[in-house]
């Protein structure tokens, strides 16, 4: 989806899906996420907020104008969109796992730290989503004067 939108996004869109698809396959190609630190846990955390960054663009341009006196509502449809990112990975994850009969999640408190970095990725996106949000608007603002 992301490859197909593409030129609808800036290009800082492309530099933080790209930095994120190569910590990912970094991680699975060096055994990374398996190893002690927090390797696993900051990829989680980056990966959904750049893919929730991004989506939040694409799904939500058309209505920015209806967010823009809904601070609240707009914050929390982001963080909730990026959150049930982050729920479906951990499925596919498990998925994963069960198919290919390996061991992809190391624990319950391996996922439950997994969404947790998710989450937290999810509320940075918003905010910077917000924030660019009230950038835009203030620039057409001026543009319109």
């Amino acid at each position: 989806m992301f490859v197909v939108k593409d030129d609808k996004l800036p290009t800082l869109f492309d530099f933080l899906f790209v930095l994120a698809a190569l910590l990912n396959a970094t991680g699975w190609v060096w055994n990374l996420f398996g190893m002690p630190g927090p390797y696993d846990e900051m990829v989680h955390g980056y990966t959904t907020f750049a893919i929730t960054l991004a989506l939040s663009f694409l799904v939500y341009s058309s209505m920015l104008n209806i967010f823009r006196n809904h601070t609240i509502l707009y914050l929390v449809t982001i963080i909730s969109f990026g959150i049930a990112i982050g729920a479906l990975w951990e499925v596919t994850e498990w998925s994963a796992g069960k198919i290919l009969n390996t061991q992809v999640i190391e624990s319950l408190d391996d996922t439950i730290i997994d969404l947790i970095m998710d989450s937290l990725g999810a509320v940075l996106a918003a905010l910077i989503s917000l924030w660019a949000l009230r950038e835009w608007i203030s620039r057409r603002e001026l543009v319109s004067y």
